[in-house]
């Protein structure tokens, strides 16, 4: 973990720390409640002795007043504690989830590195939800350690032994209780990484439900999602049972403890120590002292599976970033002039390209691998192992990630579309300039998507825009990416699933709109590559090849089978 990381510990106290205000406030209100409650057998032991003992009507009448002011202040207090503990809770906890997101959305990335997107899911609701309940129980904590003194310094004027009983008998079960929640706060950690990566694997199978049917893999996939679900189970079932054991051995251990509150006061009372009023108190403030044991019981459970998640939100918030951030920020406006030189990551073995700005270049590889790490340098998700990518002279290391995208959009192939409508999926990037979205609507054909929806535009799309098929979703995903209007746009194969017709046509427009801007086309398409200035064949993640798209199909046989297949 980097220096200076989050740990769990750190998670948890700024958790409290952001919500310190509504947990005093919440603790005083909660002491106040549990002082009323632990005075009200006081009272009742007053009442014995002297008002019942002695007849007077006078005597009754003043306490049950007292008693009616008790309770009509424990019952305020414990409503507005409640309300507010459990707001302190929700906003912990949404002060985390932001916090997370805020990592994930970094443009620096690295959050997601071995992570499923689901179980990053889990982590920012599970987690940030059981984290969150340290800030709401922390006031019940507190409420009932000021009911356990209260209650001693009550016993104490009853009678020394009995105060010194409680007063001595409580550290020794809280730390019994500490030690007893170990094995919980253990296994409540394995249950959330377990639930974590089974939402993934649900997620991802969702996600890829329709290819996994076209290849007949449904079994497969289901078995594999068995596994983990079962998995996921039975760290969940070895949770549960911790906890019952933890809560069945804290509560036998008060139990025994309030028994010998209790015998102690019967025999102090034989032998009379005390009155019948004072044992009448004893007894009813030992049977009071279960409350508070149990709201510990469950404080400590709570506190177990709290460290449990904030340790791995500590995992999530310290990830390493993939790319240092530079302090820089392009041009504005970047004139758009990229440059590899040596440049080697993965597949990439040495690349020098010079695209001039305002070019429309075409790459063509034969390897996925080679298109996927070129995309991975020009978008800056990675840096390169060796060599560097320039923008306008200035290494892309040099520039801070946020603002470099501002000037170079890398379209991915398999972008996902959001759950609204297509106008405001194309909107996504045009940061409001409506002309932009009405000659990228255009440009490619997605305004013949529109046209054939019951709503036009304004229509809502499905999850990833599944209610579309596959050449509509690529024309809308390719509409959002030109409505950036970024001066430089990467895009890779964009019209796969596209009829050869409408892909000649988005060919011509797409030269048209980003006329005097630079545009790379990572695709073996001969629609998109015949418009292109030039095109560059990459062969073994090196340069094989450079020259126009005509030229290249008379006379290379290699580039000919590539794009022709």
């Amino acid at each position: 973990m980097p220096t200076g990381a989050p740990t769990g510990g750190l998670v948890l106290r700024r958790a409290i720390r952001g919500q310190r205000g509504r947990v005093i406030a919440a603790s005083l209100l909660g002491m106040t409640h549990q002082g009323c409650e632990a005075l009200v057998p006081v009272v009742v032991g007053v009442v014995i002795d002297s008002a019942v003992a002695t007849g007077s009507s006078a005597s009754l009448l003043r306490w049950l007043l007292v008693l009616a002011a008790l309770f009509l202040v424990l019952s305020t207090c414990y409503r507005t504690s409640a309300r507010i503990t459990e707001g302190t809770g929700e906003l912990a906890a949404h002060r985390l989830r932001m916090e997370l997101a805020a990592r994930v959305l970094d443009p620096r990335g690295g959050a997601e590195a071995n992570r499923l997107p689901g179980a990053l899911t889990s982590i920012a609701t599970n987690d940030a939800r059981r984290v969150g309940s340290v800030a709401t129980v922390l006031s019940y904590g507190v409420s009932a350690v000021a009911a356990l003194v209260i209650s001693a310094v009550a016993l104490l004027r009853i009678s020394v032994p009995l105060g010194l009983l409680v007063l001595l008998g409580i550290p020794p079960l809280l730390w019994l209780g500490h030690l007893i929640s170990r094995p919980l706060e253990r296994r409540s950690e394995t249950e959330q990484e377990r639930a974590a990566h089974a939402s993934g694997v649900a997620a991802d199978l969702v996600a890829g439900l329709r290819v996994l049917k076209g290849m007949g893999a449904e079994s497969a996939a289901v078995a594999r999602y068995r596994t983990t679900s079962r998995d996921s189970l039975a760290a969940a079932l070895r949770a549960a049972r911790s906890r019952a054991g933890h809560e069945g051995a804290i509560l036998a251990l008060t139990g025994v403890f309030i028994a010998v509150i209790g015998l102690v006061g019967a025999y102090l009372a034989m032998d009379g120590s005390i009155s019948v009023g004072d044992l009448v108190a004893a007894v009813g403030l030992a049977q009071f002292l279960l409350g508070p044991f149990q709201l510990l019981t469950y404080v400590n459970a709570e506190l177990a599976q709290g460290r449990a998640s904030a340790r791995r939100i500590a995992e999530v918030l310290a990830s390493p970033v993939t790319v240092e951030g530079g302090r820089a920020a392009p041009a504005a406006p970047a004139a758009g002039h990229l440059a590899l030189r040596g440049v080697s990551l993965g597949a990439l073995r040495g690349v020098d390209l010079d695209l001039p700005a305002g070019s429309l270049t075409g790459v063509v590889t034969g390897d996925p691998a080679v298109a996927a790490d070129l995309l991975l340098c020009l978008a800056r998700e990675q840096d390169p192992a060796e060599g560097t990518v320039e923008l306008d002279g200035v290494a892309l290391t040099g520039l801070d990630p946020d603002a470099l995208r501002r000037a170079v959009l890398v379209a991915h192939h398999d972008a996902d579309l959001f759950e609204s409508t297509l106008l405001e999926n194309v909107r996504a990037g045009a940061d409001g300039d409506t002309t932009a979205v009405d000659h990228a609507l255009t440009a490619s054909a997605a305004d013949d998507v529109a046209r054939l929806l019951p709503d036009g535009a304004d229509t809502l799309l499905a999850e990833r825009g599944r209610s579309l098929s596959g050449g509509q979703r690529q024309r809308v995903a390719l509409a959002r990416a030109l409505a950036a209007d970024r001066p430089v746009l990467v895009l890779h194969d964009p019209t796969t699933a596209v009829d050869s017709v409408t892909e000649s046509r988005i060919a011509s427009r797409l030269r048209e709109l980003r006329r005097d801007r630079t545009t790379v086309l990572v695709t073996t398409s001969p629609a998109l590559l015949a418009v292109t200035d030039r095109v560059v064949v990459l062969d073994d993640g090196a340069v094989r090849a450079d020259g126009p798209h005509g030229e290249l199909l008379a006379a290379d046989a290699a580039y000919r089978a590539t794009v022709l297949a």
